[in-house]
């Protein structure tokens, strides 16, 4: 779960990073599109759509964006007919994979996931699904944290938090998904700044790699992440901080 989840908070700081930021732009209004589809377009009354929002805003999507992406939900706006997928199978060295697409070509989309994995050693196929739970996730950067940790940790419980692990920089708080909003929103109103907060696929056993079958396997998810039609790629592996990072870099 640990080298899995550092992947996570790698892609993410990236992606804040990364100039060329019009891919990650269009799948955050994606999310957003097929949120207020599924649940209406109001935040305050959809879960789903306030969390696909925040993580809009947080990584900077122009707010015209945003409402673009509503308004091609709602009708208003003529757009692309997305539907959501989920793909299984097994990556490099028998790595669990779930792939979450968002796509208007489904054939387009299995045809070009397929290849990747067989690029790689991997199999597109099976059943891997049983082996991550569905989770909301907030990562804290440590340093950041001002108030008691201990005062901190019982603060988080009394907000929905189920579980909560300490990291060498990073304290992560894992809940229920629907409880996500109000556990994020009582951190920020605490004065906590909250560095990552979504729902994901939490694996419940792990893989560890070392060398170069960790390098091939992130190798592996970065091709995964590239490709138009993936949301997110979930996989089981564990891999130490050192070869994250310098992969990440």
């Amino acid at each position: 779960m640990a080298g899995h989840s550092k992947w996570a908070n790698i892609k993410y700081r990236k992606e804040k990073q990364d100039a060329a930021r019009m891919k990650l732009f269009s799948k955050l209004s994606k999310e957003i599109t097929l949120a207020a589809k599924a649940g209406g377009p109001d935040p305050q009354k959809n879960t789903a759509l306030a969390n696909a929002i925040e993580r809009a805003r947080e990584a900077n999507v122009p707010k015209e964006n945003i409402e673009r992406a509503i308004k091609r939900a709602t009708g208003e706006l003529p757009g692309m007919q997305y539907e959501e997928v989920f793909y299984e199978g097994y990556g490099p060295y028998g790595v669990a994979v779930l792939v979450r697409v968002v796509t208007d070509n489904k054939n387009r989309a299995v045809s070009e996931i397929r290849h990747i994995f067989e690029e790689y050693g991997g199999n597109l196929g099976g059943s891997v699904a049983w082996i991550f739970d569905r989770r909301g996730v907030i990562a804290l950067d440590k340093s950041k944290i001002q108030c008691d940790k201990d005062e901190l940790l019982m603060n988080v419980i009394d907000l929905g938090a189920e579980d909560i692990q300490e990291k060498d920089s990073e304290i992560e708080i894992y809940c229920e998904p629907s409880a996500l909003k109000a556990v994020r929103e009582g951190l920020q109103k605490l004065g906590v700044p909250v560095e990552r907060a979504e729902v994901s696929l939490v694996p419940k056993n792990t893989v560890h790699l070392e060398g170069r079958e960790a390098e091939k396997v992130l190798k592996f998810m970065e091709a995964l992440d590239e490709q138009e039609d993936v949301q997110e790629a979930y996989a089981n592996f564990d891999i130490p901080d050192a070869i994250l990072e310098s992969v990440g870099s």
